[in-house]
């Protein structure tokens, strides 16, 4: 049986309320609209912010189910492009600046997401629904990543098959393969599942970044306020998190941060927005900072994926759990996912968890039940979305997911407040709840995972 230390299961219960109420409830929301061609609906406070120039209500309606979680439903042969800008609009005033001069229906269902019927006519011949599905994995182009078996000269099997090596991770026997055409590619791929020497063999596939935080007017939420303990030679817990690169946190804020690791190339220097990477990261802190009341020993080591690129490749991942480990990382963050199902980067995740390295990932912002990787992967501790005790109406579901947990974050660069939400702040928050639980009490994972199950379990859809 587990032992369960009282004062901390009433800290994380508090802990849970407060950031579930004040950070979906508590905020003076004055956030900016986003780029050109953006939508951003945030369900719990019912206000929209829209750019977008030329949309097609296809397009539109799937960006407004996707995000909403209602059941969409538009009159055959409806089009129309939008063209609008607005901030903060309630819905219903949204969907008018959105829909113009098509007629519309949002009917509430009971125990159900609600129903947005679209028509020109009446909304009896809004029948054809608007359908929500992942995105299909995306490949980087003419590139294969295999794992070979102890002895095996993989400059030679690369040779004998056109390829060059662009990338090694010898001690995993791990590498990257580059072909001159998709022709090669596949030709390879095959010959490759034939080999002997082989272990695995997978595509290299993208990961986007995900949204962008967005600027807030104002915030009653005060930046964290977290003083760093000198960490102890032994039972140190270390964060790697996986994302973009890290901005300044500030001068006490910084003192947590270990020396910044890029797997994918300098990324450049825009101190005019937040990375995502940087909201990450401080989330983290104000989880931690809940947990011990102030002052804490846990550090972050931030690895870059994603560089200048907008998005990161199941390679860039591999090898950035790698670096973070080899760093001194024994919990791992990764706000962020995709559709790309690789036994490349499962192998690695499975080969770190047999050293007792905890990992936490992202169930997606696609209200479907689908799998996202790597949250997907076996011994990953996926996380999605709460709202109120709910799955957020945006956030993915299933089996595969672990907990829910609360999905909004303040955050500062400089002295500008930020706002930022999804499935990636609820990955960012319980693993703040974690590794402050790790430094606060030297409880193993197995007996903290025990008791975020209880804290945050997933409610039923």
């Amino acid at each position: 049986m587990i032992y369960l230390n009282h004062n901390l299961i009433i800290r994380l219960r508090q802990i849970g309320f407060c950031l579930l109420f004040a950070l979906t409830t508590c905020f003076a929301l004055g956030a900016n609209a986003a780029d050109t061609n953006s939508l951003v609906w945030r369900t719990a406070f019912d206000r929209v912010s829209a750019n977008l120039h030329d949309e097609l209500l296809s397009s539109l309606l799937e960006d407004i189910a996707q995000q909403t979680g209602w059941h969409v439903f538009v009159e055959p042969g409806t089009e129309r492009n939008t063209s609008t800008k607005f901030k903060d609009l309630p819905s219903g005033d949204a969907l008018k600046m959105l829909l113009g001069d098509l007629n519309f229906a949002l009917v509430p269902q009971t125990n159900a997401s609600a129903r947005l019927y679209v028509f020109r006519t009446t909304m009896q011949n809004a029948t054809k629904p608007v359908s929500v599905a992942k995105p299909m994995p995306r490949r980087v182009p003419n590139e294969l990543l295999v794992r070979v078996k102890p002895g095996t000269d993989i400059d030679a099997l690369a040779k004998s098959l056109g390829a060059k090596v662009t990338g090694r991770l010898d001690k995993l026997g791990l590498y990257r393969l580059q072909f001159a055409d998709a022709a090669a590619t596949d030709a390879a791929l095959s010959q490759l599942n034939s080999n002997r020497d082989v272990a695995a063999v997978n595509y290299n596939y993208y990961f986007d970044q995900p949204p962008p935080p967005q600027t807030l007017a104002s915030a009653q939420i005060p930046p964290v306020n977290l003083q760093l303990k000198p960490p102890s030679d032994s039972g140190k817990v270390v964060v790697g998190l996986i994302d973009t690169s890290v901005q300044s946190l500030g001068t006490d804020l910084d003192k947590f941060m270990l020396k910044q690791v890029s797997v994918a190339g300098d990324a450049p220097v825009d101190n005019s927005t937040l990375n995502h990477g940087t909201a990450m990261a401080e989330t983290i802190l104000r989880s931690i900072g809940m947990v011990e009341q102030g002052s804490s020993s846990v550090q972050i080591l931030p690895v870059d994926v994603y560089g200048a690129s907008p998005s990161a490749t199941t390679w860039n991942v591999a090898d950035g759990i790698v670096q973070a480990i080899n760093g001194g990382a024994n919990v791992i963050n990764l706000s962020l996912g995709g559709t790309g199902e690789s036994s490349i980067l499962a192998g690695v995740i499975q080969s770190a968890q047999q050293d007792g390295i905890l990992f936490f990932a992202a169930a997606g912002n696609d209200p479907v039940s689908t799998a996202t990787y790597p949250a997907a992967y076996p011994g990953v501790v996926a996380v999605t979305a709460a709202e109120q005790g709910k799955i957020a109406p945006y956030a993915d579901y299933g089996s595969f997911v672990d907990l829910a947990a609360p999905d909004s974050s303040v955050v500062y660069l400089g002295s500008q407040p930020w706002f930022t939400q999804g499935t990636s702040v609820s990955t960012a928050n319980m693993t703040g709840l974690a590794a402050g639980s790790a430094d606060a009490t030297k409880q193993t994972w197995a007996q903290i995972m025990a008791k975020l199950s209880l804290l945050f379990p997933v409610p039923k859809k």
